[in-house]
């Protein structure tokens, strides 16, 4: 996987791409996360395997890509995911989303949708997915100091199990959140999908995913509940369903309408 980097929004973003055939898979990582992840790393592996083509990077204030975190809203990651897809990913897609990067890949299929209906993605893989995460999972469950924080600091910060550093949420990523709401009606994606939901996960509830999987009523979609499965998805048995999905969607893709 060669190293890359591109220019998006005033923030250099750092890119891997994996020459291959097409579909192309396209990893989308979740708040805080970056492309050397497990999951991220297992999905190269075996694109690399099928000689298929890859492509992963870090949104802006993450990992190797530069930028502000604090500037961060879904609309800035939105918009430097359609820049890496458009200059390195090998068409047509399917996107891998896990958490937030699910909110991602959803607002990129309708973005694309409307903006390029002949170049359509071809499959949803969508890994614990936290779609409206701040209005959904989060807003009804802030306290009063953190909703103070917002407004006096523009920010709030809060413990997380996954690194020393704590989350930070800023108030322009919830304003934002707000206009890039997708689980406010039913979601045509027009192409397949596939979610993977642990049910014993702490930070996206099953029941969340279910939602998401109803509101795809006009779609193929299946969902998948991994019983003892967390939010990270990154065992090796987990690992190994993410794995099988994506080789039922790059199948489905092969074969066309």
């Amino acid at each position: 996987m060669t190293g890359h980097s591109i220019e998006v929004g005033g923030a250099s973003i750092a890119v891997r791409h994996r020459t291959g055939a097409a579909p192309g898979l396209v990893w989308l990582g979740g708040y805080r996360s970056d492309m050397d992840g497990t999951k991220a790393l297992e999905l190269d592996r075996w694109c690399a395997e099928r000689g298929l083509a890859s492509t992963a990077f870090d949104y802006s204030g993450h990992g190797a890509s530069g930028g502000d975190f604090m500037q961060g809203t879904i609309s800035r990651w939105l918009g430097e995911a359609m820049a890496v897809v458009e200059a390195f990913a090998r068409k047509p897609v399917i996107l891998v989303g896990s958490s937030m990067g699910a909110w991602i890949a959803l607002r990129m299929v309708q973005e694309r949708n409307r903006g390029a209906p002949d170049d359509p993605v071809a499959g949803l893989l969508l890994l614990a997915p936290a779609p409206d995460f701040t209005s959904e999972l989060h807003e009804p469950h802030l306290t009063e100091a953190q909703r103070r924080d917002l407004v006096e600091k523009g920010y709030f910060e809060e413990p997380t199990p996954y690194g020393p550093e704590p989350n930070v949420f800023t108030r322009a990523l919830f304003a934002d959140g707000e206009h890039n709401r997708v689980m406010t009606g039913p979601i045509d994606t027009h192409c397949p999908v596939h979610i993977i939901q642990g049910q014993a996960d702490p930070d996206v509830p099953w029941q969340h995913a279910q939602r998401l999987f109803e509101l795809l009523s006009k779609d193929d979609a299946t969902i998948a509940y991994i019983k003892d499965g967390d939010h990270r998805l990154s065992r090796p048995q987990d690992i190994e369903r993410i794995l099988a999905a994506a080789d039922e969607l790059v199948s489905t893709a092969r074969i066309g309408p």
